[in-house]
């Protein structure tokens, strides 16, 4: 009975159907950035080079991500401004005409981006003070 013997030609660390990793990219930490780094690898279960990695790469992708995100919270902050800037007066018991109505929808609508922007980055931040 004959045995096949087959020998693959794989090296070492390279994953079958993935490309190889031979590209390196280079940056420098303070000492305080290099612990902050190596805590947060750590609390992954990983390795600071493959944290690291998996970090740029889904950086990569969070542009497309994050457009939808802008659009659904620029959307929310209109709400919010029309409701703010429509209730208020109202509650004083001023009366609202449908010209100054439709002057308040363009408001809106021209500014509700940046506004959702502006909030958006506050989240990014850490700070959510409102206006």
């Amino acid at each position: 009975m004959a045995v096949l013997n087959i020998e693959t030609t794989r090296r070492k660390g390279t994953v079958k159907g993935r490309e190889s990793r031979n590209q390196t990219l280079n940056t420098k930490l303070t000492p305080t950035e290099a612990a902050a780094v190596e805590a947060a690898s750590e609390a992954d279960g990983k390795a600071v080079g493959e944290w690291l990695r998996d970090l740029a790469l889904r950086e990569l992708g969070r542009d497309n991500r994050q457009l939808p995100s802008l659009a659904l919270m620029g959307e929310i902050t209109a709400i919010r401004l029309l409701l703010i800037n429509t209730l208020e007066p109202l509650l004083r018991g001023d009366k609202m005409t449908p010209e100054q109505f439709k002057e308040m929808l363009r408001y809106v609508k021209t500014n509700k981006r940046k506004a959702a922007a502006d909030m958006l980055a506050s989240y990014a931040e850490g700070t959510t003070e409102q206006p």
